[in-house]
């Protein structure tokens, strides 16, 4: 039996054969295997580390973390709560605007009733009056045809059917101010629409919003266009929106109750998919 613990035998040593060469480099000029790179002593390589007190991260998306000022703050949740409550019909209706197509239209033709400015105003009357000194009767002067402003002033012509056209922004706050307007019109026979942005109403008269505005009189060689423009208003608005105007608007459930309710629904064995977003 032999001793486990014996050592082993001596392994013979190889030989090296001395008389082979290494093979050649397979490009002329090619440089070999182990040499490294020379490297420019003017740019100096430093990588960055992001561990802590180290190189300055990457710039990221910090929208979440934001303390928003409070009017942001507000005009936010103001958009949220309105969809969130059950609204009347009659204010609802202001959810409803004029799609882009034909208010482009429609901004096109109140841009060619822009109201005049102060010194524009002052240069005509000043011709008038030179007009009246010259003998002239002061009522052969005729006043330039312009858009109607002013909520007073629209509703005196709506109830007066001078009014061709009253275009209502949606974003009047408050909104009593013009909720009855829609009303009005409807009862008095004078086409309207809805359309987005205050703002844009104030920039056709030279204010920084108005409420509502006024076709009254136009050019002759505007008529055309005003009775087509009218007429694709109430296709693509009045119309359209006849019956929605009727129902209860806002009621839109949030994310995280949409999810709640999906949750209960797949825990009763239901499709979640039917799941009502609306309360």
């Amino acid at each position: 039996m032999t001793n486990p613990f014996s050592p082993l035998p001596r392994q013979p040593k190889a030989t090296v054969s001395k008389g082979k060469k290494p093979a050649p480099a397979p490009y002329p000029g090619a440089k070999p295997a182990g040499s490294a790179a020379k490297k420019n002593p003017l740019f100096e390589k430093k990588p960055k580390n992001f561990g802590i007190g180290m190189a300055v991260k990457p710039t990221t998306d910090l929208t979440r973390f934001v303390k928003w000022p409070e009017y942001v703050r507000l005009q936010r949740q103001k958009v949220i709560l309105n969809q969130r409550l059950k609204v009347p019909p009659a204010i609802a209706q202001f959810s409803q605007v004029l799609d882009k197509n034909t208010a482009t239209q429609l901004f096109r033709l109140l841009n060619k009733y822009k109201g005049e400015t102060k010194q524009e105003k002052k240069v005509r009357l000043e011709e008038r009056a030179k007009e009246i000194a010259d003998g002239k009767k002061s009522g052969e002067g005729k006043k330039p045809v312009f858009v109607k402003s002013g909520l007073n002033h629209v509703i005196g012509l709506v109830e007066a059917k001078k009014a061709n056209l009253v275009v209502i922004a949606d974003d009047v706050d408050p909104i009593e101010l013009v909720v009855f307007l829609p009303a009005l019109c409807r009862k008095m026979g004078v086409p309207y629409t809805i359309v987005k942005g205050k703002a844009r109403l104030g920039a056709v008269v030279g204010r920084k919003t108005s409420s509502v505005l006024a076709f009254g009189e136009v050019k002759a060689e505007d008529k055309a266009e005003l009775a087509k423009l009218v007429s694709a208003i109430k296709s693509n608005y009045t119309d359209k929106n006849e019956e929605a105007r009727k129902h209860w608007g806002g009621g839109v459930r949030g994310h995280k109750s949409i999810a709640k309710l999906e949750g209960r629904a797949r825990a009763a064995g239901l499709d979640p998919t039917k799941v009502s977003h609306t309360v």
